[in-house]
């Protein structure tokens, strides 16, 4: 946070104390609940797609074939030469010698020019040679090349210039006369991939009828194809338009004829770019610096090419970089990429191109090539490169004389300091910077190697694009090279850099595992002494290693990388617990051997604290370790079935966590033991569907029943045996909730069925088995079969089928249904053995002997179960399926009592019943997440960047800038108004509407003008200012459960709407108040109480419980709720778990909950009994019950606890009676009489006023002293008010003003005054 930030926040306080209650927090301070980047973006893997940078097909020049046409002493005729004229070929002049031995010695260095740039390439000269000897050398080096490329040098400078039919000229053998050789039957002597380099007058004749050849051959093959197509001869298919051409000038363009410039001006800007750019430089009348340098002293430079630390090793540093750097900034990507990457003969070719174009455009030739260039001889970087020649030659002559030592050039610093300037303002809205390309050349110098690698690691935290632009440029051997590096202050900035590639391009681990990179991260991460952000980063690249790459699970094994992890699982940094987790879920998958030394260092045990973890992603992540863990061992064994059940029973405990993330993944979790024993949850689920048919009788037809579907309907209904209320009250509403889902069911009997089948027509299972018991309680081991692991955890995902959030319903059907498929498959099966009157074994009663090998709690089961698990236990080919569960099947007389229980046994073995886990088949997962993909999306973002409400110039920063002023001069405005309470007048009606439905809660936004008022089933957004109701949802509970409470979460800032609903559930909503639904977005829900009775209330009755009551706290981020239960339950929405359960210790629900937001420790329950409980969460839960106030007689409607003044308790009850309580004291320090039968009353905030409403269509308004300010109420006549009985009051949390909702549906608010 900058020093500004922190001058904001210090104001901010300031004001805090100034204008706020004592113990209120500034608008600044307070925290925001749900606004994390699991609730404000969606849980998917980046999809950015990335350049293609790395080359389909790398490719080296591995011939060469140098064609010299010199004839020395003898001018061609067509081209007249000056005198004097240019002479030098090769920087030797033919003159000075013989005209063979210049010719060879021309030849020589030619060759030695070439293999600077390729010393292991095959190279073969041709000197003055005829057509044969030109067929022979090309069509030889061809075959020997095979499928790489041939390089094709032809210099023409004694020879005719070309001809317009595509002809260049050698020799006969006698030297007598000029022979034309055929372009066409040259490429077809070099046939593909070739690159041609034509240094010669007219050359760019040759690129042309190359080309022409090129289409005319294409045509010819294509012709050629079509009319073998039916004599079965296939032809080879040779494109010869990719081939690579330069030639040295335009079609009808001379070459320079310049003395001071050497004959073959192209060949050696090619092949000697930095002498010959030293003595154009010179030549030239814009040097500054340096115009006393003669061209002799050109040749003196000390150093050698290749040793940056020399004069011309530096030049030579410099002007790679720069000629990368303009091309890379003027070509399309993939053109550089083709040419500049892929072969680095041709690299170097078209790097020394740039030169020759800007050099001899300045002789009025323009070098032609194939691809063609954008002009590039302008280009701004030229300059630089003129500018290190004329700082680099100011120093020769003191070189020389050894006056002075020579002294760097500066070139490469001020490059990267006007990269770090882009930096400051760069975006993906800009222009690439320009200097990327020599920031790789950088990363070779050690003297600025760690300013490379940060300037990078900023320039790539930018995001995607930036690391697809340094990918393309050529960043990924720089980077694995430096891995060898053993420099420690390199470690974080080399991590940093390759999470940020990983997190973009994956399929860099094999170059790493190939190249052993991934020893340079398990060094980091065993690194004790390094931050834990950088041990986070080495685990994100070890698990981009390992990710579905068996040979990266394999090398990180061997560097004990399971060990590494599980000995800092316990670190307090959350984000490496979290991708230690995730690492190893990773490692172990589909991998046996990793799992056996997962389980050698009880990887299973140690995972399980985080389980419990205060951050929601680690949790998640420990899921989704364990599963993977559970789901990859194909060998199945005692010891492997009995962790994969301790496992399994230790998640069980997750369907109650708070956050979507981790429900989500325990599902996928349990998607590994399914698959691996699907025999088994087959049978619980047949035996639980049949022993439900059979407690509810066998009378119910197939058209009471229900498919199993992603909903909520008819799974809630028998959540509890230790419910609250009656059971009859449990029993019609089960009736009547069976009915309303059985209307919709359309489902048919399977023929054969003796009893009616429980599947229906498609397979689905029927509603029966969702209504078996699906409470905390029903998941304990209770003996038989129904103990088992499998049942336990059957139990557990129709737990999660019921979900309150919508992507765990969807998943969990989808893996139910893999069940219920097969249990229905095998019944079926069963069903036709019946129908077919097969019998189990023909001598004697099959059943009898099965009943006699049975344990007593099979013996006391229906026949019909008994059955069904036999069928399903003697049809496996292999027993090894059969987990922990004990196998009693018809032939078990047939073993020993001491033979093992996953003995394969005798063959006896029923026709069509072999599974396919006999054969080990894996299965493909059904249901998967998108969290690990979203967690890569971490390393994918910026880490670097000033978060938005910490930079004081950006929009969101504006903006809550901008709600916290208009907050407060809210809360100024509302002060005034409140001191004026006591005598004012509250029957002002601002407006009347009607609701939907009847209101059963409302809430004001506490600075906006919206109430949102709840009904059965949605909630509907008023703004009451203008009287308009801006939207109205649905909150997706299920038909027989009520909202019962609202929060608004965030009032403050981005405010988020909380829903409670009486089957326990609480959903959180964002964008609740737009116009549309469509902008409508859960953020999240969860099952905040369970054992709760879904309750209908009848107004004046207080009967069936009270639903879901809430209180929420802002500054804590907590949420209180409680209801028809025997706890208050306090939630940790910052962590989202529970925090704590205070145990009521009341027989009766509770009614009105409110707590202290100051002091956080007092909680005050209005009960149905009549009593007021007291609670001090600081201490025990069996102590936390400090003080009972027995004063009402009568269901409590409201408690009311005060935030300011002295912070007393008022409460009020169905009876009318309304007391004000001192919490030090168990009496009542005044009481209020109103109406009898009162169904609502509120309290205002800041003000002593309070407002009762009853049955008799009244709302009272009472100051604390006990004075009626104003009532209203029902009256006739054509002018009045036509109030029904009140169901709901709200106070507005800061203005004077009262919603109430009435069982008529209608909402109306009331003022103090109108005009506001």
């Amino acid at each position: 946070m900058t020093g500004e930030s922190l001058a904001v926040l210090e104001k901010g306080l300031d004001a805090a104390e100034e204008n706020n209650e004592p113990g209120e927090l500034y608008d600044w301070q307070l925290p925001l609940a749900f606004m994390q980047k699991r609730h404000v973006e969606r849980i998917k893997g980046l999809e950015v797609e990335t350049e293609k940078w790395r080359m389909k097909e790398r490719m080296k020049t591995v011939s060469v074939a140098l064609v010299l046409c010199l004839n020395v002493g003898v001018d061609p005729p067509d081209i007249v030469k000056t005198q004097p004229c240019a002479r030098l070929e090769c920087w030797i002049d033919p003159l000075s010698q013989p005209a063979q031995k210049a010719l060879e010695s021309i030849g020589a260095n030619l060759q030695r020019q070439y293999e600077r740039w390729q010393a292991r390439a095959r190279y073969k000269l041709c000197l003055d040679p005829t057509v044969e000897e030109v067929k022979k050398l090309c069509t030889s080096l061809r075959r020997n090349a095979k499928e790489e490329r041939v390089l094709f040098h032809y210099n023409g400078h004694g020879v005719p210039k070309p001809t317009v039919n595509g002809e260049i000229w050698v020799f006969n053998k006698s030297f007598t006369q000029y022979i034309p050789l055929s372009v066409y039957d040259l490429q077809q002597w070099m046939g593909t991939p070739s690159i041609y380099v034509y240094d010669c007058s007219c050359a760019g004749i040759i690129v042309d009828s190359f080309k022409q050849f090129a289409m005319q051959r294409e045509q010819e093959m294509e012709l050629a194809s079509m009319n073998s197509r039916g004599t079965g001869n296939i032809f080879p298919q040779q494109s010869y338009k990719n081939c690579i051409q330069l030639a040295s000038c335009a079609a009808k363009q001379i070459l320079p004829m310049n003395p001071d410039l050497p004959a073959d001006l192209f060949t050696s800007c090619l092949t000697t770019p930095i002498r010959i750019a030293l003595r154009w430089f010179v030549l030239q009348d814009g040097r500054k610096l340096v115009p006393n340098i003669t061209l002799d002293l050109i040749d003196k430079i000390p150093g050698q090419l290749n040793d940056r630390r020399t004069v011309l090793g530096e030049l030579n540093w410099i002007f790679t970089a720069i000629t990368d750097t303009i091309a890379w900034n003027t070509l399309p990507r993939e053109l550089f990429q083709k040419l500049f990457r892929q072969d680095l003969v041709v690299a170097s070719l078209f790097r020394n191109f740039l030169l020759a174009e800007r050099i001899m455009r300045s002789y009025d030739c323009t070098p032609i090539s194939s691809p063609k260039l954008p002009p590039t001889h302008q280009h701004p970087m030229w300059q630089a490169w003129d500018m290190a020649l004329d700082i680099c030659l100011s120093q020769l002559s003191g070189i020389l004389n050894g006056a002075e030592i020579y002294r760097h050039s500066l070139f490469f610093a001020e490059q990267l300091t006007a990269f770090q300037v882009w930096l400051s303002h760069g975006s993906q809205m800009r222009s690439p910077p320009e200097q990327l390309p020599i920031v790789l050349q950088v990363l070779l110098s050690q003297v600025h190697r760690l300013r490379a690698l940060e300037l990078l690691g900023r320039f790539l935290d930018l995001g995607p694009w930036a690391v697809s632009l340094a990918l393309s440029v050529g960043i990924f051997p720089y980077v694995l090279k430096l891995l060898q590096s053993s420099a420690r202050e390199l470690r974080p900035l080399l991590v940093f850099i390759w999470a940020k590639i990983l997190a973009v391009d994956t399929t860099c681990q094999a170059d790493l595992v190939k190249d052993n990179g991934h020893k340079y991260f398990l060094s980091v991460l065993s690194d004790s002494c390094m931050p834990a952000e950088h041990r986070t980063m080495a685990a994100f690249v070890l698990t981009m290693i390992v990710s579905s790459y068996p040979a990266g699970q394999e090398a990180v094994l061997q560097g004990n990388l399971i060990s590494l992890c599980l000995e800092q699982l316990s670190d307090q940094h959350a984000l490496l617990r979290q991708w230690l987790c995730i690492c190893l879920g990773r490692i172990w998958y589909d991998c046996d051997m990793a799992r056996g030394y997962g389980v050698r260092d009880n990887a299973h045990i140690k995972l399980n604290p985080l389980l419990t973890d205060e951050v929601p992603e680690v949790r998640a992540a420990a899921v989704y370790a364990l599963g993977t863990f559970m789901s990859n061992t194909t060998d199945r064994t005692d010891h492997a079935n009995a962790i994969d059940h301790g496992i399994a029973m230790q998640l069980i405990n997750c369907i109650q966590d708070g956050s979507p993330l981790v429900r989500k993944e325990l599902i996928v979790a349990y998607q590994g033991i399914v698959f691996q024993f699907e025999n088994q949850f087959a049978v619980v689920a047949a035996q639980m569907l049949e022993e439900e048919r059979l407690r509810d009788g066998s009378s119910i037809s197939h058209s009471e029943t229900g498919t199993l579907s992603p909903g909520r309907s008819g799974m809630r209904q028998a959540q509890s045996a230790a419910s609250l209320q009656p059971s009859s009250s449990r029993a019609n509403l089960l009736a009547s909730a069976t009915s309303s889902s059985a209307s919709s069911s359309n489902n048919t009997t399977i023929p054969g069925s003796s009893h009616g089948s429980n599947f229906s027509s498609d397979g689905s299972l029927v509603d029966l088995g969702l209504r078996h018991a699906i409470s905390s309680s029903a998941i304990s081991p209770v003996g038989g079969l129904y103990g088992s692991v499998y049942a336990n955890i059957w139990k557990a995902l129709l737990s999660l089928v019921c979900d309150a959030y919508p992507e765990v319903t969807e998943l969990a059907t989808t893996l139910m249904n893999v069940i219920r498929q097969k249990a229905a498959t095998c019944t079926l099966q069963r069903t036709r053995r019946r129908s077919a009157g097969c019998t189990l074994s023909a001598p004697g009663s099959p059943v009898s002997r099965m009943y006699a090998h049975s344990p007593p709690a099979l013996l006391n089961s229906p026949p019909s179960v008994v059955e069904s698990r036999a069928i399903f236990e003697i049809g496996e080919a292999s027993p090894k399926n059969v987990g922990a569960m004990p196998t009693y099947a018809v032939h078990s007389t047939q073993f020993s009592r001491t033979r093992k229980m996953f003995d394969t046994g005798p063959d006896v073995i029923k026709e069509g019943m072999v599974t396919e886990d006999a054969h080990h088949v894996k299965k493909e997962p059904v249901i998967a997440t998108d969290f690990v993909p979203w967690c890569c999306r971490y390393f994918s973002q910026s880490v670097m960047k000033v978060p938005d409400d910490h930079d004081l110039e950006s929009d969101p920063h504006h903006q809550r800038q901008w709600r916290f002023d208009r907050n407060q001069a809210m809360r100024d405005r509302a002060q005034e108004q409140c001191r004026m309470a006591s005598f004012l007048r509250l029957d002002d009606q601002l407006f009347i509407n009607k609701n939907p439905n009847v209101p059963t809660c409302m809430k004001f936004h506490p600075f906006e003008p919206l109430i949102c008022v709840a009904d059965k089933d949605g909630v509907s957004t008023w703004n009451w200012e203008h009287g308009v109701k801006l939207n109205y949802f649905y909150n997706k509970n299920p038909k027989f459960s009520n909202i019962s409470t609202l929060e608004i979460i965030n009032g403050h800032d981005c405010s988020l709407l909380l829903t409670g609903t009486d089957d326990g559930a609480v959903r959180v909503w964002r964008n609740y108040y737009s116009e549309s639904n469509l902008d409508l977005e859960l953020v999240t829900a969860w099952q905040a109480l369970s054992d709760m009775l879904p309750s209908s209330r009848a107004f004046g009755v207080r009967n069936t419980g009270s639903g879901m009551v809430s209180s929420w706290e802002q500054e804590s981020r907590y949420l209180y709720v409680t209801g028809d239960v025997r706890v208050i339950r306090i939630w940790d929405t910052h962590q989202e778990q529970k925090a704590q359960d205070i145990p009521t210790q009341a027989n009766s629900c509770i009614t009105s909950l409110t707590c202290d937001s100051v002091n956080q420790s007092l909680i005050v329950a209005g009960c149905g009994d009549g009593l007021v409980r007291l609670y001090d969460r600081r201490l025990s839960p069996v102590d936390s019950l400090v003080l009972t106030l027995r004063e009402h007689n009568g269901w409590v409607v409201k408690v009311h606890l005060q935030r300011h003044g002295d912070g007393k308790i008022i409460s009020g009850s169905v009876s009318g009676d309304v007391r004000i309580w001192d919490p030090r004291f168990s009496e009542s320090v005044m009481t209020i009489r109103a109406a009898h039968g009162l169904t609502a009353m509120d309290v205002h905030e800041y003000s002593d006023l309070m407002a009762c409403g009853s049955v008799n269509q009244n709302i009272s308004i009472y100051n604390l002293m006990g004075d009626c300010l104003s009532t209203v109420k029902y009256h006739d006549g054509f002018m009045g008010q036509r109030i029904g009985p009140i169901s709901c009051l709200s106070f507005h949390p800061y203005k004077l003003t009262l919603a109430a909702g009435y069982t008529d549906y209608f909402v109306s608010l009331y003022s103090a005054d109108k005009k506001r």
